[in-house]
């Protein structure tokens, strides 16, 4: 978020906290890009703040934190002391979850696919409605594909970008039998290290799909500790994850800080990965 609306922001979730019975004293900003993640002290609460645009994929993070609680999800929680829900203030979705210190330093590769392998199993067990993939690239293609929505793109990656989803998206949809539900964007920055284990956060994301669209958003190591899973084919998500991380960054208004320098690293990645995986 730009700095004026950062602070609205920030305004918004003390605001909200503190009508809660939340004691709020200082905010720190965890992340920033379209949405925000907020340290709310003493009363140690993460808020997760977006545009009230984005109310229906906040409401639907919160209900996936509700059922993944309830199978025992490597999951982090939502604050127990506030009602489990999305408040709206000042044009921002706020919800409150509980804050998970960090502890030690980067995942091990076994550990990372461990905490896959568990929240997996327990999205196997949950009943919920999510979007298949091929919706989320069906999304960005159309991002891609108009003009209007994405001016600065030039017209040969544009094609690129194009022929990319729309290829990759059709390979790696065929066979859904082994679909499930998915975390769908389980990438280093989604997976905390805590005192209670590694805990994925930003659900909002979840989707069906193999579980190899997950893995791809993993270091390359960490899919070799899980079992069973299609190495051809995570090299093939990696690099359709990477085509729709780089249309979103060509959107025209699109928010993540630095975004021409990830411009041009998002087609790189898409590149290399392609390069790995063969053409579409």
């Amino acid at each position: 978020m730009e700095p004026s609306e950062l602070h609205r922001a920030v305004e918004a979730a003390r605001a909200t906290a503190s009508e809660l019975g939340l004691q709020v004293d200082e905010v720190v900003v965890i992340h920033n890009s379209d949405r925000v993640a907020l340290r709310l002290a003493p009363c140690d609460v993460l808020a997760r703040v977006a545009p009230s645009g984005h109310l229906a994929d906040s409401e639907f993070e919160v209900e996936v934190a509700r059922r993944l609680a309830d199978v025992d999800a490597p999951v982090a929680e939502l604050d127990p002391r506030v009602d489990p829900r999305v408040h709206v203030r000042d044009a921002f979705a706020i919800s409150l979850w509980t804050y998970y210190e960090p502890v030690g330093s980067e995942i091990a590769p076994a550990d990372y696919a461990a905490a896959f392998i568990r929240h997996h199993a327990a999205l196997r067990r949950t009943d919920l409605d999510a979007p298949h993939f091929t919706d989320r690239v069906a999304a960005a293609l159309r991002e891609v594909n108009h003009r209007e929505r994405s001016p600065e793109l030039p017209d040969p990656d544009r094609e690129f970008l194009s022929n990319t989803l729309t290829g990759l998206s059709a390979a790696i949809g065929v066979g859904k039998a082994d679909d499930q539900l998915l975390h769908g964007e389980p990438h280093p920055g989604n997976l905390l290290n805590t005192e209670r284990g590694p805990l994925f956060v930003d659900l909002a994301t979840c989707c069906r799909g193999p579980i190899e669209f997950d893995l791809a958003h993993a270091p390359e190591e960490v899919g070799k500790h899980y079992a069973g899973a299609d190495h051809e084919l995570i090299h093939r998500c990696r690099a359709l994850n990477w085509a729709m991380f780089s249309a979103w960054r060509w959107r025209r208004d699109d928010q993540m800080p630095d975004r021409d320098h990830w411009r041009a690293e998002g087609l790189a990645h898409v590149r290399a990965a392609l390069d790995r995986c063969g053409p579409v």
